[in-house]
């Protein structure tokens, strides 16, 4: 569900540049000829029904200054708008796609030309500068926009092409902090609380679409939820933890991700992220959008920036759903029938806390702190709720009995 960044080889070549020229110039044309023919059949129809030599014309009404009617979305523009930026994701040529994180499929001649060391632009994304200090201006985008890169560039409002360096990032959040020179930064966006943003409000999203040469597109749109959970997932599709999320219909398509979602303040309330294309059936859907929160964002980005990374706490454990369980598993497991979902324990890492509080591989966790769980996302969601050193309270099924578990975190 990640809106990823726009590829270099989706972008438009030269043949679709020509393309997109060669009707445009049919479409003026083509209006030019359809006025011409209602303007010869208006006169024709003059000269029949009137004996005037006057010929009739027609004058363009005196426009007003564009400056007279600035809008709100225009005024909140003006306040981020040379702070967004266009990311570049530099990969050497021959590189393996970045979502395959282990290298364990084959890509052709792969191995042969990533002895190159020239770089090529894998992917683009947005930007937001939000801070300068100590000579580096601070810049929040998503992880998936920086994954995998040898090397990184912002592209500025101003066009001119810096060097960039990453922090940190957070996979878990799809956040990412990158600096560049504090000399090339002229504006700063500020963040706005999230805590008590409504439905129907007005925003922007201030972005990249497509890539830099749609830099700094602006649209507008509504909050259409501000607590929408969704799950997130890691490079190969896989769900790995819940988030709550800023719903828009604000246009965000490929590219837009990491850009800024701000309010008629001109405050960024949220970091553009992802946005739901296709229902699960296959139904295309438009106009839904989503951004993450700024009150997480400012936490997280604020955390990378101290420490380099986010820790979160973890079990020593490696688990699956219980429902992906064949139906013999479930007899080898002799699981009974009211256990209909939960977390099955593959194995217990040695040494680990899980382990010394008694936790065993086949064991089945139904609950943590009492809430019930039915996926690895919702596992680890109530897993982040939490700090390294915190103990949670499980409940297990073990051999067709429930025990209770407490495991401090590590």
């Amino acid at each position: 569900m990640n809106e990823d960044t726009q590829n270099r080889s989706n972008k438009p070549n030269n043949s679709n540049k020509n393309t997109f020229l060669k009707t445009g110039v049919i479409g003026v044309v083509a209006g030019l000829l359809g006025g011409g023919v209602a303007y010869a059949g208006l006169s024709q129809a003059n000269s029949n029904n009137s004996n005037s030599s006057q010929t009739a014309v027609v004058q363009p009404a005196k426009t007003t200054k564009s400056s007279k009617n600035t809008s709100q979305a225009t005024v909140a523009f003006d306040n981020v708008k040379n702070a967004v930026v266009s990311v570049e994701n530099l990969q050497k040529k021959g590189s393996s796609n970045s979502s395959d994180v282990f290298g364990l499929f084959d890509r052709g001649n792969s191995s042969s030309s990533s002895k190159s060391s020239s770089l090529e632009t894998y992917s683009e994304g947005s930007g937001v500068i939000y801070m300068k200090s100590d000579g580096k201006g601070y810049i929040v985008t998503n992880n998936h926009v920086v994954e995998g890169s040898d090397a990184l560039q912002v592209i500025l409002s101003d066009g001119k092409k810096v060097t960039a360096k990453k922090v940190g990032s957070d996979a878990a959040t799809d956040l990412a902090v990158l600096t560049i020179d504090s000399k090339y930064v002229t504006q700063t966006a500020q963040f706005g609380s999230s805590k008590n943003l409504q439905p129907g409000e007005e925003v922007i999203a201030v972005g990249s679409p497509l890539g830099s040469e749609y830099a700094t597109s602006v649209t507008q749109g509504i909050i259409s939820a501000n607590n929408r959970t969704v799950d997130m997932t890691d490079s190969d599709g896989n769900a790995t933890s819940q988030a709550t999320v800023i719903q828009t219909d604000a246009a965000i398509n490929p590219g837009n991700s990491g850009g800024p979602l701000v309010n008629m303040a001109g405050q960024v309330i949220g970091i553009n992220s992802m946005k739901l294309a296709q229902s699960t059936d296959g139904t295309a859907v438009e106009g839904m959008g989503f951004a993450i929160p700024s009150d997480e964002v400012v936490s997280i980005i604020n955390e990378i920036v101290k420490n380099g990374k986010v820790e979160r706490p973890t079990l020593g454990i490696k688990v699956a759903a219980v429902s992906e369980l064949t139906d013999y598993g479930r007899r080898q497991l002799k699981l009974p029938d009211s256990i209909k979902s939960g977390i099955y324990v593959d194995s217990v890492t040695k040494n680990s806390n899980a382990a010394r509080a008694g936790l065993k591989a086949k064991d089945i966790i139904t609950k943590v702190d009492g809430k019930s769980v039915s996926d690895v996302a919702e596992l680890h969601t109530i897993l982040y709720s939490h700090k390294v050193g915190d103990t949670v309270n499980l409940e297990v099924v073990r051999n067709g009995g429930t025990k209770e578990i407490s495991v401090k975190l590590s």
